[in-house]
């Protein structure tokens, strides 16, 4: 990518996404430009306006953002290339001179406020909690006089002339959130050994079993899940997509048959992307899945087969 490299992130600026994307490299050479929701950040990459976009994917607290899995789910192919976990801490934020038993209205992201139910409770058990899109535009509605307080991080106080009324308000220390890099489609980074890869599936037909067969496709190739929902397709009640993440690449033998199996099993098999996973973590590969134990098979079944040049090439 050029340094006119424009990458879009869910807005307005304060928001954790954007911590999280000037945390990449190639945000130093780029422009950045917020926009005010998930939907609008990936359709600016479907429609060229960016080069990509770095949006919320899953929280350890709260879960899947419904919203983005949805996005990806569905419309023109997108693809992540990279991700990024990031350190969660919330503060409460409001105009400077409020004190906390004024506040009767906080407002964040939907995804914000679960994760600090408990401290609210506790300290404005009468404050009525409205949704934003992004907890720095929480920090913005509280900034117009919209509501009083927002969920946020401390670091948006400055950008909106806000005051940190209380830090650390989430009830679980060390909640994570991650974010991934999403792009048009393009051919995926090369394999680092520790990798991830992202899908969707869709099945072909409801019957007895259908998840176990897409579930079987990894298990007998040893491709761990470390993520694995479904999510409803919107084609009616009981018609459902699983949006999945699994250890390896697909330039791997073990991942690249499983995929290929699955494009049997699924009515659509949605590839959004294999990438270097953001903790490092190698996965574990059983000897019998290596990619040399499937060159071995396979030169195995040529030469059961008569393929004279397998054969020749396994020396038997």
């Amino acid at each position: 990518m050029t340094s006119t490299t424009r990458l879009v992130y869910l807005g307005p600026p304060g928001t954790f996404s954007e911590a999280a994307l000037m945390t990449l490299p190639i945000a130093d050479r780029a422009q950045l430009d917020p926009l005010p929701n998930v939907a609008a950040a990936l359709d600016a990459v479907r429609q060229g306006d960016a080069d990509g976009a770095l949006v919320p994917f899953e929280n350890s607290v709260e879960g899947s953002v419904s919203t983005t899995l949805d996005e990806l789910a569905s419309g023109d192919l997108l693809q992540v290339t990279a991700e990024v976990v990031l350190l969660i801490r919330f503060a409460l934020l409001a105009r400077p001179g409020t004190v906390i038993d004024a506040v009767r209205t906080v407002s964040s992201h939907p995804h914000a406020q679960p994760q600090c139910r408990r401290w609210l409770a506790k300290n404005l058990p009468d404050a009525r909690w409205e949704p934003s899109f992004s907890n720095s535009e929480a920090a913005r509605r509280v900034q117009a006089g919209e509501v009083d307080a927002a969920l946020a991080g401390a670091f948006a106080a400055p950008r909106y002339g806000l005051s940190v009324l209380a830090d650390d308000v989430q009830d679980v220390d060390g909640a994570q959130t991650r974010f991934v890099l999403v792009t048009r489609p393009a051919p995926p980074p090369p394999p680092t050994g520790s990798d991830r890869t992202t899908v969707v599936l869709f099945e072909r037909d409801d019957h007895p079993g259908a998840l176990l067969e897409i579930l079987t496709e990894f298990a007998v190739r040893g491709v761990n899940l470390t993520r694995l929902e479904s999510r409803p397709t919107g084609a009616g009640l009981g018609r459902y997509s699983f949006s999945v993440d699994c250890e390896g690449h697909v330039s791997e033998a073990r991942v690249g048959e499983a995929l290929s199996a699955l494009h049997r099993v699924c009515a659509e098999v949605r590839f959004l992307g294999s990438y270097s996973r953001a903790d490092g973590r190698a996965g574990v590969v059983r000897p019998s899945t290596s990619d040399d134990a499937f060159h071995e098979a396979a030169v195995w079944l040529s030469g059961l087969r008569g393929d004279t040049r397998a054969r020749s090439t396994d020396g038997s």
